[in-house]
């Protein structure tokens, strides 16, 4: 499911606006090349990690190889990218008798059981149309993902606010999205144009604490849940949620009725569809999350279930509620996924340290930027 992306004035990449291929599927990828001579690579994109990455050397392709690019450089542990910059990572790299060569080794672990391990290195990263920029990413020895997605994928693009991300190595300050519900293209801006077409965007800040919470991510794009609306249900409980939804769906929806059955390890409300039926029912009771500053992300219809690809039970699919259980993981922060942004356009200020979300058509909003697929 294509999805495409348009630069737009952004500050430290180069004019006019340049276009990227996006494709839509259990995650986002993007097309970049990296390295001199540049070599293609497919990028999951990810606003909640920090360090991008790419798989180096692997057994089998694809991957990117950094013997061919005449710019590549590993980072060294006397380097001050790794004794400085990267002591903002998660978990700081390593500089012992364990990191060959001296070599800054770094190893990242993500909530869904994923993680990446290898050397902090630099090349130029090739954006669209873009001059080549120095990018500081993990050339990684070893991958592996809890989730199914495009077997093309060779790394993962972090865009989040830490010093290692390429939004900050980029001096991007503003960029946004549009993601489709189908097989229709979506838009990528990267930069501080505002698309005339949308409703008013309502903002909601980031939010900062000092206290230094073993679960708070500072870097992360974290914002203020208030409550959750669940047609008449004010609460932000999972526990409510997911007995409340139950309860609403009873005669719509059959429940698995299997209580150990967990979907990639952290949903566990599921329901039993016939296979034959390409989507659930649409008349399911909507969710709504309220957000500081009166924004709202609405969840409806077919984005409050996904089906569990390769489960079945007889002639029925499984499609599970698309709220995690965040105890299951454990994670304890609430999570807004790409899956409940669809046709929602989102923004991310930088600049003004908060996200912004409207209502969108993103087939609509890709064609009237020049963007949509042929």
């Amino acid at each position: 499911m294509p999805l495409r992306a348009q630069k737009v004035t952004p500050l430290s990449l180069p004019k006019p606006a340049q276009k990227l291929l996006f494709r839509h599927n259990v995650s986002l990828t993007v097309l970049l090349a990296v390295g001199t001579p540049p070599q293609n690579v497919s990028m999951v994109l990810d606003t909640g990690s920090e360090l991008s990455w790419l798989l180096c050397n692997a057994t089998a392709a694809p991957f990117f190889d950094p013997r061919r690019s005449a710019t590549y450089s590993p980072v060294y542990c006397v380097s001050p990218t790794c004794r400085d910059r990267g002591r903002d990572l998660p978990t700081p790299p390593v500089c012992d008798a364990t990191s060959l060569a001296g070599l800054c080794h770094v190893y990242l672990s993500y909530a869904d059981a994923s993680y990446a391990d290898g050397a902090l290195s630099t090349d130029d990263f090739l954006v669209g149309g873009s001059a080549p920029m120095s990018t500081v990413f993990g050339c990684v020895g070893n991958a592996y993902s809890a989730a199914d997605g495009d077997s093309n994928v060779v790394g993962l693009l972090g865009m989040n606010r830490g010093s290692l991300s390429f939004v900050t190595q980029s001096g991007i300050r503003r960029f946004s999205y549009c993601i489709p519900d189908g097989e229709t293209a979506g838009v990528l801006l990267l930069g501080d144009a505002a698309p005339p077409f949308l409703l008013p965007l309502n903002y909601t800040p980031f939010i900062q604490i000092s206290l230094p919470l073993p679960y708070f991510d500072r870097v992360a794009y974290s914002i203020q849940l208030d409550g959750i609306r669940f047609t008449f249900l004010l609460g932000p409980a999972y526990d409510a949620l997911k007995a409340e939804f139950s309860r609403q769906t009873l005669g719509k929806l059959a429940p698995l009725a299997e209580p150990d059955f967990v979907f990639q390890g952290a949903f566990d409300l599921c329901f039993r569809v016939p296979a034959e039926r390409p989507a659930p029912p649409t008349e399911l009771p909507a969710v709504s999350l309220l957000l500081r500053g009166g924004a709202e992300v609405a969840v409806a219809g077919e984005r409050l279930l996904y089906r569990a690809l390769g489960e079945a039970r007889g002639a029925d699919a499984v499609w599970c509620f698309t709220f995690g259980n965040s105890d299951l993981v454990p994670l304890s922060m609430y999570v807004i996924g790409h899956h409940h942004q669809q046709n929602i356009w989102v923004e991310y200020d930088l600049e003004n340290s908060r996200v912004g979300f409207a209502p969108a058509r993103c087939d609509q909003a890709s064609q009237v930027l020049g963007v949509a697929s042929p």
